[in-house]
């Protein structure tokens, strides 16, 4: 499975995996129902290459899914080459970033663990610019302001008709490190408590007090899928980013929010330990 696919196709393949398997069925044995090689069917399964729809429906219908499984199952395929609209950026942002957009694009759910600075989806612009200018080289202001920009059109995922389930725990470090001035960490936190006032978002703080913990893991996303397989762990890294998808390391950061989240602060007491930082500044 690659994640360089478009999460439309990552989310068909997985479907389409599902539905024979629950019918029972070989890959030879379904091909031969509609007329197409076994190599055809495990395409459609992997993410490699293109589909057609009609037999992505021919093969549903021999699979016995249901009517609304097999609606949804086609409306994937006749968009599985669909684009975001991060590729009219896709020439100037890393391809990493490309990666994590498409990923997000359709996720369900988001499980942070911020170590070091506030998560973008939850920046304000005052904050987010002045991360930018902190980087180590130097950066025209018209680079900033894009790559604002683009964190500020990423946040609209948040407000969306379905938007995905947000859950940050944020490191006590998060909310007293001041990034670029008072005023603008005082907007950002401000931003952090009226977030917590969503229905889709949570916020806890990991205090200080707890000592030692599972953070040795630095910061990290478990970005959630439509089905569990589609699960991906993004990490950044100073140089780079890592997309992990593998059982077993799905599994340990699973374990290690689990486990995070179980030190944290509850929401109240985040929220309030939030606003004591703001009255400190």
């Amino acid at each position: 499975m690659s994640v360089r696919a478009t999460t439309r196709r990552r989310q068909l393949g997985a479907m389409m995996r599902k539905l024979r398997a629950r019918k029972g069925l070989t890959l030879e044995e379904a091909g031969g129902l509609v007329g197409v090689s076994k190599a055809t069917v495990s395409r459609y399964e992997t993410q490699a290459g293109p589909v057609k729809w009609i037999v992505v429906d021919a093969l549903c219908r021999e699979y016995g899914a249901t009517e609304a499984e097999r609606r949804a199952v086609v409306a994937l395929a006749k968009d599985a080459k669909q684009q975001g609209w991060w590729r009219s950026f896709a020439d100037s942002i890393p391809e990493s970033m490309n990666l994590l957009l498409t990923l997000e694009d359709e996720a369900v759910r988001e499980d942070h663990f911020c170590c070091v600075y506030v998560p973008g989806l939850l920046q304000t612009r005052g904050y987010s610019t002045a991360l930018q200018k902190a980087n180590e080289v130097p950066l025209e202001p018209e680079e900033v302001e894009r790559l604002v920009d683009i964190r500020m059109k990423r946040q609209e995922v948040l407000t969306r008709q379905k938007p995905p389930r947000l859950w940050a725990i944020l490191d006590e470090s998060v909310i007293r490190r001041v990034v670029g001035s008072s005023e603008i960490m005082k907007e950002q936190l401000d931003r952090l408590l009226e977030a917590n006032e969503s229905p889709h978002i949570t916020l806890q703080v990991l205090p200080f007090s707890k000592g030692a913990h599972a953070a040795a893991l630095g910061s990290f996303v478990i970005i959630g899928g439509a089905e569990a397989a589609l699960d991906v762990v993004y990490v950044d890294f100073h140089t780079g980013s890592l997309f992990l998808e593998k059982d077993e390391e799905l599994e340990r950061y699973r374990l290690a929010f689990e486990y995070l989240r179980a030190q944290a602060l509850d929401m109240e007491a985040s929220s309030a330990m939030i606003h004591r930082a703001r009255q400190e500044l």
